[in-house]
């Protein structure tokens, strides 16, 4: 799973989405920053969902070559 320089890597969308959630939390900005960052999160979100949606699907057709004996459902958290 090669992506290009310019997408974000998943760890880095995460920190920054958690920055975001902070400043959202501590409520000091103003409606329009708050508006923009929240517009930001709701990006970074979709990346984040896309980048574990790629990885289980790389995770699952590694356990699909292998002997085909583990369960592999990230949904539920196993």
């Amino acid at each position: 799973m090669k992506m290009g320089e310019d997408v974000m890597k998943f760890e880095t969308a995460l920190v920054r989405l958690e920055e975001i959630v902070r400043s959202l939390e501590r409520g000091d900005a103003t409606l329009e920053d708050s508006l923009a960052l929240f517009e930001e999160g709701i990006r970074l979100v979709g990346r984040c969902r896309t980048s574990l949606s790629e990885a289980q699907g790389v995770l699952e057709r590694l356990v699909a070559e292998g002997d085909g004996t583990v369960p592999l459902d990230l949904e539920d958290g196993r």
